[in-house]
């Protein structure tokens, strides 16, 4: 359980660093922008890549262009700044994915409230091994649904509920999305039935 929550731990420290970075850059400072950045955007990009495979640098770019253009309208701390970096990047890959002529959907959940608990060690194998190329392969040929609340939630480390505003779902139907998203992810990693055949987006996931 401590190896998976390690991870969250680490992202609410830079919080405290971001949130006055963000502040600092909101007055016009340059450097500070250049310190948001650089903690934002290795989870950011790893989100991208998940949805947009190998254009996720040039999504990740829009992104940023628009982040710093709207900056002064931001209000709220590290961890809102997150969310709302997520928020924008996911716009832009969706209509990346669009102009591609690819349409996403989302898969329905059979029941949005429901809270499914897993072992522990189930959701740490999956969390530990996130940070590898292998892994976000393996989160491309999940459903949408599933792939985008595991992004979110372990990579880019949002929270239940601004996942769920980022996704515009309720925080249950995102908490089990991602539940049976690790759960999956995890019998991947572990080899069980798993090809590397997966889609190259989320856009064209089954």
């Amino acid at each position: 359980m401590g190896q998976g929550r390690e991870p969250r731990r680490r992202m609410q420290a830079y919080d405290g660093e971001l949130g006055a970075a963000v502040e600092r850059a909101q007055e016009g400072d340059e450097a500070a922008f250049a310190v948001a950045y650089r903690i934002v955007q290795p989870g950011l990009l790893g989100y991208l890549r998940g949805i947009v495979g190998d254009d996720a640098e040039d999504v990740a770019s829009d992104a940023w262009l628009e982040i710093a253009r709207d900056l002064g309208r931001f209000q709220g701390d590290g961890a809102g700044f997150r969310g709302w970096t997520a928020t924008i990047a996911r716009h832009r890959a969706l209509d990346h994915l669009r102009r591609q002529k690819v349409h996403p959907r989302s898969s329905a959940l059979e029941q949005d409230v429901l809270d499914l608990p897993g072992p522990h060690s189930t959701h740490d194998q999956a969390l530990e091994a996130l940070s590898t190329e292998r892994a976000l392969e393996l989160v491309r040929t999940l459903p949408r649904d599933q792939a985008e609340a595991v992004l979110l939630r372990v990579v880019v480390g949002l929270d239940g509920p601004t996942a769920a505003r980022v996704l515009g779902k309720r925080p249950g139907a995102v908490r089990t999305a991602a539940h049976r998203g690790l759960k999956r992810l995890a019998a991947g990693l572990g080899g069980a039935g798993v090809t590397n055949e997966g889609p190259r987006t989320l856009g064209e996931s089954k």
